[in-house]
Parts: C-alpha cells; sequence; structure tokens
C-alpha cells in the first residue's frame, strides 16, 4: 500500500525484453537506503517488486497485464518516473489510500500555469469518470491529487508548485499517457451498495425520505 506521495524522480536505465513482459532498471537517489530484494516499489504508481538492486538501481520484472494495463511498456531508457517505498504501520498517511493496482491509462489534455500554482486536465473513460467525485482523491502516475473539476470526458486537478517540481508531472506534455488509480474506498462502497437491500422505498419506510 502507498500513499501518493513521491519520494523519488527515478530515471530509466535499462529495458529488457522479457518473453512475457519487460525488465526495467531503474536509477534513483532516495528511495534505496532501506529497500530488500522482494520489497515493492510504486513507479508511476504500479506497485512492481524488487528483484535486484545495487546502492543506486533496482530492477523490477513487469508483466504483460502490467504493460497492457499502465504507461510502463511506453517508457524509453532515460524517462523520469515517480517512486515511492510501500507504507510502513507506522508512517503517517499524507495522502491517500493508493493500492498501486492501475484502473486506467488517461491521456493529458493540458497543462496550465496560473500564478504559481498549475491546473493538469486529464481526459478519463466512463470508468474512471464513474468512480471519481469532485474534490475527491486520484492518483495521477502515483501522485496523490484532489480533483477540482470533474466532467463526464475529464477531470482537472490543482497542482502546487513543490509536487509539480518534485515528480515526473514537469516533464508531461499534452497527449502525454498517465496512470489512473480511483480511490479504493469508492470501489467498496460501491461494490456493498449493488449487495445492499436499501433503495428509496426503504430510506422511507424508515424515516430517512
Amino acid at each position: 500500500m502507498f500513499t501518493g506521495i513521491v519520494e523519488d524522480v527515478g530515471r530509466v536505465f535499462k529495458i529488457t525484453k522479457k518473453s512475457d513482459g519487460i525488465r526495467l532498471v531503474l536509477a534513483t537517489d532516495n528511495v534505496l537506503n532501506d529497500v530488500k530484494i522482494g520489497d515493492s516499489i510504486a513507479v508511476n504508481g504500479v506497485c512492481l517488486t524488487v528483484v535486484e538492486l545495487d546502492s543506486a538501481k533496482f530492477s523490477v520484472d513487469v508483466s504483460f497485464e502490467t504493460i497492457n494495463k499502465s504507461n510502463i511498456g511506453m517508457l524509453k531508457v532515460n524517462d523520469y518516473v515517480n517512486l515511492e517505498k510501500a507504507l510502513k504501520l507506522s508512517d503517517r498517511l499524507d495522502g491517500h489510500i493508493v493500492l498501486g493496482h492501475v484502473d486506467s491509462k488517461a491521456s493529458i489534455g493540458e497543462v496550465k500555469k496560473i500564478g504559481d500554482f498549475y491546473v493538469l486536465k486529464v481526459y478519463i473513460d466512463d470508468y474512471v469518470f464513474g468512480h471519481c467525485v469532485d474534490k475527491g482523491s486520484v492518483a495521477v502516475d502515483g501522485i496523490s491529487l484532489t480533483i477540482s473539476r470533474l466532467e463526464s470526458s475529464f477531470f482537472e486537478v490543482a497542482v502546487i508548485p513543490h509536487t509539480f517540481e518534485n515528480t515526473n508531472l514537469k516533464y508531461k506534455k499534452p497527449g502525454d499517457l498517465v496512470n489512473i488509480e480511483v480511490d479504493i474506498l469508492g470501489k467498496y462502497v460501491e461494490k456493498m451498495l449493488k449487495k445492499s437491500t436499501i433503495d428509496e422505498r426503504f430510506l422511507a419506510e424508515h424515516g430517512f425520505a
């Protein structure tokens, strides 16, 4: 589990094709001090397992399912990626609960600077729209952001200067694809409501409507 608070912007060092996916070698300055083989690291919001590492690089294997579902398969050598280590039980939850399970790829519409701040417009599909709420949380390439505007075909997020400068957002341009993970709490609520017998008639009979 993650929080959507990016710890470092790493760089793609090497890509090796495998029969059922790829192996990525990623260079980083800040996230490997207490990492061991088998640990999870979110790469652009995708939960991946460390299979090799040294003091400045680590390797992860990426399956065909992850390649199809995320922008990981589109990475090239020297591309920048957001990195976050898995959450410890003793850590502060500064963002929101992020599982590292990407729901959809989405296209950036525009990156607009307003004063010192930035507004990112992202075009979304029906699934993402149906699981987002205005002023709710969403993970964009693993970054915990708050939706400032929500329409059926896009949402906008307001980005503070610190987040923009310390994530891969500063390298993004219109048309680039980003990974989207909607808030897991909304998924659980939706599933429980589908199984529930609560409807308008129930609410009226019990004085709620």
